[in-house]
């Protein structure tokens, strides 16, 4: 019986001609196919190909019982439920860095068509007008652009901007200062972009830190000739206020590509109704040169896959030496969660990482997958670029993050234990892991503190003053929003001195409940941590 692979979006004839090449290889273009259909028949497919229009949910690979492989012709992977295929099995592929120059490309149109307005004008002709003066735009030359996130893209659009002879200010937390510099690019803080750029391009990820961004108290700080593209991910900027901004005139105009709802909700139509506001449909690498290139290469790593030559841009997926899964796979599990951990408390540009491997069997074996685990995990809360096993080291490269190993048979209180220290602009950082029983990841200790937590979850952690109450107190401020404890670990240096508390949730919080819990007395400071579930 041959392969099944079935193709749920568009594809390039080259990428699909790739495909049919794989040895008595059945394969099926069901483009636009409808959820249920999926999930009616995905059961008898071996390979999922998809793009952005299909939506890979929990449901669809809980019935996916033959299925081996999903790939993703493309960056993200927001429309594909990474964690429930990797519990189903299933190895997820995407084609990362396909799309640069055209998503580059596209927000740089964007930027000049707004400058110039280049689309209102065009309408007014269609009208028969001719209304020059009324369409007077503005010059790029000796402007000064803020890019916000400097990953593969942003430092695209960065040259691009150059041989406009514009400034260029930039924004990246996880950046060092030398590289910045390579790229003749000044850092500055969001909120300095916010109040001297004329033009500000967003290019980061879409988390829970990122998640509206941009916002009233940002749009206020900006120029009224200051003008906002975002190409990036929809959500970044709160559409909302960025339409009071367009409204009143605290800024100029802006240009979107990518939206909180695509398609659009009935109130985001709307937006469009503003003179002073451009917009594309999510074209940013709509390009045929951007789709061929993504299409024939993640039919090459389906085609390597299924043949036995190797599997690439694997999210979900380490490269381990035969015989070697079962017995480092929780131990690449552990790296990867303390290093998406660490990328969510460390504060400061991130400039060296050194990793330390205590016990059997660490020790006698080939670190390199975990220390990729490590990596990926700590870039993949911070930066656009799709982070994965295969490309991990070669983007902490590019962003000049040093990274050391270091091997030791002196044990301390564990068998297996894998260190972790993040040297920041700020301060260093420390986190600890180890496996409990066969395959149970637990943290045991952060920087000076010893304690043992499942990194899994919404997690809550905080540091307060070790007195009488405080424990209580947290406590309250969460049953009172119905957040229930599912466990809670405690460590301290001594009595009455300064502890750490992290707290792992049934259920997701958002930043007010974080206001209310720094706000109990004797509470230091505090950090929503997510990571995926066990």
């Amino acid at each position: 019986m041959g392969i099944k692979i079935l193709i749920t979006d568009p594809l390039s004839k080259t990428g699909v001609d790739i495909l049919k090449d794989i040895p008595d290889a059945i394969v099926d273009e069901r483009p636009k196919i409808a959820p249920e259909e999926l999930k009616k028949i995905i059961k008898d497919y071996d390979v999922l190909l998809v793009r952005s229009g299909t939506k890979v949910t929990s449901d669809i690979i809980e019935g996916a019982d033959k299925l081996k492989f999903i790939g993703r012709a493309g960056v993200g992977l927001d429309n594909v439920d990474v964690d429930a295929a990797t519990r189903k099995g299933i190895i997820v592929m995407n084609t990362p860095g396909g799309n640069t120059v055209s998503t580059a490309e596209h927000a740089f149109s964007l930027l000049v068509a707004m400058a110039r307005n280049i689309p209102q004008a065009y309408l007014s002709l269609k009208e028969k007008k001719w209304d020059r003066k009324k369409y007077m735009g503005v010059e790029l030359h000796g402007k000064v652009l803020g890019i916000i996130g400097l990953g593969r893209i942003g430092r695209e659009v960065a040259k691009r901007a150059q041989a406009f002879e514009m400034s260029i200010i930039g924004y990246d937390p996880f950046l060092p200062i030398e590289k910045f510099r390579e790229m003749g690019i000044s850092p500055a803080e969001i909120d300095e972009i916010c109040e001297k750029a004329d033009f500000i391009t967003i290019h980061t990820p879409l988390t829970e830190d990122t998640r509206y961004l941009i916002n009233e108290e940002r749009l206020k700080k900006m120029k009224p000739t200051a003008r906002l593209v975002n190409c990036a991910r929809g959500g970044i900027v709160d559409e909302k206020a960025l339409a009071k901004a367009l409204d009143e005139g605290w800024i100029a105009g802006a240009a979107l590509d990518v939206y909180e709802n695509e398609p659009l909700a009935d109130w985001e139509w709307e937006l469009f109704d503003r003179p002073n506001l451009i917009g594309t449909p999510h074209l940013g690498a709509s390009t045929k040169e951007a789709q061929e290139k993504v299409a024939v290469q993640i039919a090459q790593q389906i085609y390597n896959a299924v043949t036995g030559k190797g599997i690439f841009n694997a999210a979900n997926y380490p490269s381990l030496a035969p015989g070697m899964y079962e017995v480092l796979y929780p131990y690449v599990n552990l790296a990867e969660r303390l290093g998406m951990f660490l990328s969510q408390i460390v504060e400061g540009r991130i400039s060296s990482v050194y990793i330390t491997y205590r016990g059997e069997p660490l020790v006698s074996n080939d670190t390199n997958a975990l220390r990729k685990a490590i990596i990926k995990g700590i870039l993949s809360h911070i930066v656009q670029d799709a982070i994965n096993y295969v490309n991990a080291e070669l983007i902490a490269d590019e962003r000049g993050l040093e990274v050391k190993e270091g091997k030791t048979t002196n044990l301390e209180d564990y068998a297996n234990l894998i260190e972790i220290s993040v040297k920041t602009d700020k301060r260093m950082y420390y986190i600890a892991g180890s496996i409990f029983k066969k395959d149970e990841p637990r943290i045991v200790r952060i920087d000076d503190f010893d304690l043992e937590a499942i990194p899994a979850g919404t997690m809550l952690l905080s540091s307060n003053d070790d007195k009488p109450g405080v424990i209580g107190s947290l406590g309250t401020v969460l049953g009172k929003n119905n957040v229930n404890i599912a466990s809670m670990t405690f460590g301290r240096k001594q009595p009455e001195g300064i502890a750490m508390m992290l707290f792992n949730l049934d259920s997701d919080i958002d930043n007010s409940i974080l206001k209310e819990f720094l706000s109990v007395k004797d509470v230091h400071w505090g950090k929503i941590i997510r990571l995926p579930g066990l």
